[in-house]
C-alpha cells in the first residue's frame, strides 16, 4: 500500500533533487547509496529557473558541514526553497538562519523555555493528549492516524508554549501543513507562500498583543528579552514564533505517522515494542533515524573550501542530506533494517553542532508518548487504505495514513 517507484543511480544525471515529486513518489535509497560510495559530494545541475547546488551525502561530511557555521553559513537560507530563490529575508533575525554571536545569544534566550524542567507541564499535557486521541481512535475503529491522532499532538504542545488560544489552533495547523509542503501533488509555491504569509501575520498580531502583557509564554519571553543589549522588535518576535511553530509541528508529526506505518510494516518490531524487548527511549531514536522527517538542510559557503576533496567556491549552495546520512553504512549496521533497540544511534535528524534542534527534548518526549500509548493501549493495527505522502523537497512523510486500531 506504500509502493514507490525505485530510482537507480543510472538516472542520477536526469534527477533534480529539488523536485518535491521525486521525494514524495520515488524511492531514492539506491541513489543515496551510490552517491555515498562513489560521489559523496555531488553537483545537482542548474535548471532554467534555479541555480545548481552541492549535495553532501556521507554522515561524516554532513556532520562536518553542520559543525562549521563559519565556513558554511545559514544566513543565506537553510532550505532549498529559499536558497534557490535568492536567500531568506529573515536572515540574522530568525534563530535558524542566524549565525555567530547573535545566534548564540538568541539561542540562550529561547533555550530557557526548552529545558526539561521548563517543559514538564507541556510533556504532561502531551501524555494526556496522546491517551485521549488514541482511545478515541480505538473507539472509532477506522481512523486517519495522521489527521486524527498525530495532528493534535505536537501542534498542541508548541501552541501551549507560545500561548496560542485553543480557538485558533485548527487554523494554525492548516497553515503549517501548507507552508513547507503539500498533501497534494498539485500544490503550488504560491499556496505555500500564502500560508507562510498568514502565519507571519498571525504571530505579528499576537506579538503586539503580548508585549508588556504579563503573559508567561515564549512570545512574552521573546518580547521581554535583550539580544546583544538590544530588545527584540515585533518582527523578530514574529519571525522566531513562525520558526518555532513550523519546526515544532511538522517534523514531530511526520515522525509519529511514520512510526505507526513502520510498526505496521515490521510486525516483529511491533511485537518487540509490546513485549518490552525494545525500550521506548531507543525506539524513539530509531524512529527518528528511520523516518528522517527533515530531508536536508542548506548552507552557503562563505569562502573557497573543499568537502571530501571536492572544491567548493564561495557563494555556492551546499545541501547536507539527513536522508542519506541516516543510512550511512559506515555509521549504522544494516541501516536498511528497522531495529528499535539499535544502539548507538548517531542519527542526524536533529542536525548537529550550533544549530542542533532546540526542541529535540520535546520532540523525543512527544514521539515517546505515542510509542508508549500504542504499546499500552493498542493490541493490533491494520492499514486500510493507501498512505498519501507530503509533497516537499524538505519534509518527508505522510499526510494521510488510514488505519484500524484495535
Amino acid at each position: 500500500m506504500t509502493t514507490r517507484r525505485t530510482i537507480g543511480p543510472e538516472e542520477l544525471d536526469t534527477l533534480n533533487l529539488a523536485d518535491p515529486r521525486l521525494h514524495a513518489e520515488d524511492e531514492l535509497s539506491a541513489v543515496w547509496h551510490h552517491l555515498r560510495e562513489h560521489e559523496p559530494v555531488h553537483w545537482n545541475r542548474a535548471t532554467e529557473t534555479a541555480p545548481g547546488f552541492w549535495v553532501v551525502t556521507r554522515h561524516a561530511d554532513v556532520t562536518s558541514v553542520y559543525r562549521d557555521n563559519t565556513t558554511f553559513t545559514s544566513e543565506g537560507g537553510n532550505v532549498l526553497e529559499t536558497l534557490l530563490t535568492g536567500g531568506d529575508s529573515a536572515a540574522g533575525r530568525m534563530l535558524a538562519i542566524t549565525d555567530g554571536d547573535r545566534h548564540r545569544e538568541l539561542r540562550r534566550v529561547l533555550m530557557s523555555a526548552f529545558t526539561p524542567r521548563a517543559l514538564q507541564p507541556v510533556v504532561a499535557s502531551v501524555r494526556r493528549t496522546v491517551d485521549r486521541l488514541l482511545r478515541e481512535a480505538i473507539d472509532k475503529g477506522d481512523c486517519d492516524f495522521a489527521a486524527d491522532v498525530a495532528a493534535g499532538i505536537p501542534l498542541g504542545a508548541i501552541c501551549d508554549l507560545l500561548g496560542v488560544p485553543e480557538s485558533d489552533r485548527a487554523h494554525v495547523l492548516s497553515l503549517t501543513s501548507s507552508a513547507l509542503g503539500s498533501h497534494d501533488a498539485d500544490g503550488t509555491a504560491a499556496d505555500a507562500w500564502i500560508a507562510k504569509s498568514e502565519i507571519l501575520l498571525y504571530f505579528a498580531n499576537l506579538a503586539r498583543d503580548r508585549r508588556d502583557s504579563g503573559h508567561a509564554d515564549v512570545i512574552a519571553l521573546l518580547a521581554g528579552s535583550r539580544v546583544n543589549g538590544l530588545p527584540l522588535d515585533d518582527d523578530e518576535v514574529m519571525l522566531n514564533c513562525y520558526s518555532l511553530i513550523l519546526g515544532g509541528d511538522e517534523t514531530a508529526r511526520l515522525s509519529m505517522v511514520g512510526a505507526a506505518l513502520a510498526l505496521v510494516e515490521h510486525p516483529d518490531q511491533w511485537e518487540a515494542l509490546k513485549r518490552g524487548d525494545a525500550g521506548v527511549d531507543t525506539a524513539v531514536e530509531e524512529i527518528l533515524r528511520w523516518t528522517t522527517p527533515a530531508l536536508h538542510s542548506g548552507r552557503t559557503a562563505t569562502t573557497d573550501t573543499e568537502i571530501a576533496g571536492r572544491p567548493i567556491r564561495a557563494g555556492e549552495i551546499v545541501t547536507v542530506w539527513n536522508a542519506s546520512a541516516n543510512h550511512d553504512e559506515q555509521i549504522f549496521d544494516d541501516p536498511g533494517r528497522l531495529h528499535l533497540d539499535r544502539t548507538p544511534n548517531k542519527h542526524c535528524t536533529f542536525a548537529y553542532g550550533p544549530h542542533f534542534c532546540l526542541g529535540a527534548y520535546l520532540a523525543r518526549a512527544e514521539i515517546g508518548a505515542v510509542l508508549e500509548g500504542l504499546r499500552d493501549l493498542v493490541e493490533d493495527m491494520e492499514q486500510t487504505g493507501p498512505a498519501k505522502p507530503v509533497y516537499s523537497n524538505f519534509l518527508s512523510g505522510l499526510g494521510s495514513l488510514p488505519l484500524v486500531l484495535k
